[in-house]
């Protein structure tokens, strides 16, 4: 699922709490479903963000260079309006995008 193309939320909402145990049956276990994936998708942000600005380093930057990187900016201000991690996987969660297992506890 890629979590960009997911219309979602850039500011907190309040949840209806039957909504997010619906599934799991269990509330706990859903808010750690979530914060897993939460961690997920910021790890895969993370990682695509450094490997964009991987291209911007240089062994000596200068105090000039460092000001006028325009295009370094815009990528920068790109992530910053991207929905927080933990509200991407709350959607995906709430639309059963989100693929979880719960091992048997009875053995």
């Amino acid at each position: 699922m890629n979590h960009k193309k997911l219309k979602t939320e850039t500011t907190t909402v309040t949840r209806d709490l039957r909504q997010l145990d619906k599934d799991t049956e269990n509330l706990y276990q859903s808010v750690v479903i979530i914060s897993k994936r939460a961690n997920q998708i910021g790890q895969e942000v993370k990682e695509e963000l450094n490997s964009k600005l991987e291209e911007f380093t240089s062994s000596t930057d200068n105090l000039e260079e460092v000001f006028e990187n325009r295009e370094q900016i815009e990528i920068a201000k790109h992530y910053e309006q991207l929905p927080k991690p933990s509200l991407t996987a709350i959607t995906e969660f709430l639309k059963d995008n989100v693929y979880y297992r719960i091992p048997d506890t009875e053995k």
